[in-house]
């Protein structure tokens, strides 16, 4: 084989690495896909003053006859909101019940537990 040869094949696997690497730097620099998106509004069947977010999903709705404070609830999911284990809180959805008129008790939070007053109505939000 000529010393062309082997230069021209050299430059050839070169290119290639530089772009197998760049395509790696891309692939682990891409968007996570643990974000969540809102896409409007809509009320909840339990209180119709509570505004959720228009793409969760209803996965649970219960009516409690023995307990002393609750009556019925409903739980929700929204894939990654407060992010991958729920620890922060989703600002945008809490500026949106502030809004609608709902005050945090941070005094009485507990967790990933959030429990809101408006009135003499509390209720919990996870």
């Amino acid at each position: 084989m000529s010393t062309r040869g082997l230069r021209l094949r050299l430059l050839t696997v070169s290119i290639l690495f530089i772009l197998l690497f760049l395509l790696f730097i891309l692939w682990t620099q891409r968007p996570a896909a643990s974000t969540y998106e809102i896409k409007g509004y809509t009320t909840s069947a339990l209180h119709k003053d509570i505004p959720v977010p228009a793409n969760a999903k209803l996965i649970e709705s219960k009516a409690y006859s023995d307990h002393p404070t609750l009556e019925l609830s409903e739980t929700y999911e929204l894939k990654h909101i407060g992010g991958e284990q729920g620890l922060y809180p989703p600002v945008d959805y809490f500026q949106k019940l502030h809004d609608a008129g709902w005050m945090e008790l941070k005094e009485e939070r507990m967790g990933n537990m959030h429990i809101l007053n408006k009135g003499d109505v509390h209720q919990n939000r996870g």
